[in-house]
């Protein structure tokens, strides 16, 4: 993990030297949902997170690369159903907290010197991680050490102020299983932020 923060650290220190954005502070919040393909586990509606962190951009001639280094606290809730939904039994109900270290990517171009396009990978490196039910926590559910996945969405410039919206969507899984049970469940999620470029 160190090294990975250092060479973040080095894109960003470089992002000031040859970029015409320079390096900023950035905050906001997503709208997260577990996607299981697992019938047993029902996810409920989308939970609210949030991330705080640095991001540098560069490039030029309304390209643009733009590095992120993020901690970013996600939630969800979902139901496990032993012989699914048609099977009449009274659900479980978990709640999952993600505490990660999110790297995201992006490569843009810019129009009209105002609105950004963006678009790229997001590897995501798990902190701190939980499963929960009404009862107790759940110590049998593994979690994916890191995953991976990509962003997408526009972006706004006012100034030093950055707006951005992106969706992300996981490609690889969040657990290999809860329990005894296999699972494929990925993030999926909505997110808004707001940025300052310091220098």
């Amino acid at each position: 993990m160190r090294k990975i923060l250092f060479a973040l650290l080095l894109v960003l220190g470089a992002s000031q030297a040859f970029s015409q954005n320079g390096i900023g502070i950035k905050a906001g919040l997503s709208s997260t949902k577990l996607d299981f393909e697992n019938k047993q586990f029902v996810p409920a509606d989308a939970q609210t997170g949030y991330h705080v962190g640095l991001f540098g951009r560069f490039g030029g001639a309304g390209f643009f690369v733009q590095p992120e280094l993020l901690f970013t606290q996600t939630k969800g809730e979902f139901a496990f159903v032993p012989n699914g939904v048609a099977g009449g039994e009274e659900p479980e109900d978990y709640k999952a907290e993600f505490n990660r270290l999110d790297i995201p990517v992006m490569f843009g171009y810019r129009l009209f010197k105002v609105v950004r396009v963006m678009a790229g990978p997001i590897a995501s490196i798990n902190i701190n991680s939980n499963l929960e039910n009404s009862v107790e926590t759940v110590d049998d559910a593994d979690f994916s050490s890191a995953t991976f996945g990509y962003q997408a969405g526009l972006g706004f410039d006012i100034g030093n102020l950055s707006i951005d919206g992106r969706y992300e969507g996981g490609l690889s899984k969040v657990t290999d299983n809860i329990g005894a049970y296999s699972t494929d469940n990925r993030l999926n999620q909505w997110v808004l932020s707001v940025g300052f470029r310091i220098f």
